[in-house]
Formats: C-alpha cells, sequence, structure tokens
C-alpha cells in the first residue's frame, strides 16, 4: 500500500520536489563514495552510482534559450562568446532553424542552473 505524502496545505503532493530529489540523490552518492573509499562497494557499483546521480539533461528549445539569454541580460554576441560559438549560431538556436548538440545541451544546463558566472 502506497501513501501519498501531504504537503502544508494538507494536499497530497504529486511527486517530490525536484529540489529535494537532487538533495537525496547527492547524499546517497556522498555515502556510496564513501562506502567505495572504505573498500565496501565494488568500483562497478559505485560507477552504477554515479551514473544514476548525474542530473537529467533539459533538453532546451528555441524559446528555452531565448529567455535564458534574455534572464541573463546579454546580447546574442555576448552569449556567443561565453558559449564559444558565433552570434549567429545563437541567432539560428533562438529561431528554431537549429538545435544544439549535446555538448552544447550540457553547458547551457550548467549556464541555467548556476549563471554565466561559472564560464569565468
Amino acid at each position: 500500500m502506497t501513501r501519498k505524502l501531504k504537503n502544508r496545505t494538507g494536499k497530497p503532493d504529486q511527486a517530490p520536489r525536484e529540489d529535494a530529489t537532487a538533495d537525496l540523490l547527492e547524499t546517497v552518492h556522498r555515502t556510496a563514495t564513501g562506502l567505495h573509499q572504505a573498500g565496501l562497494l565494488k568500483k562497478q557499483t559505485m560507477q552504477e552510482f554515479d551514473e544514476l546521480c548525474l542530473p537529467k539533461l533539459h533538453v532546451m528549445g528555441s524559446k528555452d534559450i531565448r529567455q535564458l539569454r534574455e534572464r541573463l541580460q546579454v546580447s546574442q554576441p555576448v552569449f556567443a562568446k561565453y558559449l564559444n560559438t558565433t552570434a549567429s549560431t545563437i541567432a539560428q538556436w533562438e529561431q528554431g532553424k537549429k538545435k544544439p548538440n549535446g555538448v552544447a545541451q550540457r553547458l547551457l544546463n550548467v549556464i541555467e542552473d548556476k549563471g554565466l558566472e561559472v564560464l569565468l
């Protein structure tokens, strides 16, 4: 039997908060790392924990990219310099003419989470 947790309003939560899930995964990963360092956890199991704890990739569409850039209050040319690409590429992403590749998507996720300062 599964019980639904109730939030402060007394209504059942639909799903755990994303922050709470991230905190839980971080705690589990720290514990697994300690067990591995103590020789109580196999390398393969540790690698599985590493993979499990990677943040989910938010695949950004054209609107998401534009909103991110505008929230950061930078122009397309400045954003392009941070990402080591061209203003034309940023414009094409924002217009939906091109899509960022996997590495660019991950970098956009890092910027979305940590801000441009992470690249300085």
